[in-house]
């Protein structure tokens, strides 16, 4: 299974967080998963830490490696496909997300259930 990890999901594995479910995390640790982490989320975290919106290590993507969780870049075909989704929800890193996990074939691993209203599986 190819599994997109949504932004709060890999802060909350990375800080050993207990919102995190441990059906989240045995699928993030699981060996049959490929989990991968977005640009769109580093682009993320790194603007709320600069508006002091959020604590996390800068390099906290990189911590994410030894988890065995892989980058994913954002293409521009991620970009273009943001356009063509529904305006369930408003969030950019959100919808760039779903973008991405759609043209990649990926399913979601986050808490947020709005983006259960897009064509793209969400598991948590």
């Amino acid at each position: 299974m190819k599994l997109l990890v949504d932004t709060h999901a890999a802060l909350w594995l990375l800080l050993d967080d207990d919102r995190l479910p441990k059906t989240a995390h045995r699928l993030l640790c699981g060996e049959s998963t490929d989990c991968f982490l977005s640009a769109a989320s580093v682009w993320e975290v790194a603007i709320k830490r600069r508006l002091r919106k959020l604590k996390a290590p800068a390099d906290f993507h990189i911590h994410l490696r030894r988890h065995g969780i892989a980058s994913l870049p954002i293409y521009d075909h991620h970009a273009a496909l943001v356009a063509d989704l529904p305006l369930h929800h408003n969030d950019p890193f959100d919808r760039l997300l779903v973008a991405q996990a759609m043209a990649e074939g990926m399913s979601i691993l986050s808490a947020e259930e709005i983006l259960s209203k897009y064509d793209v599986p969400v598991l948590w």
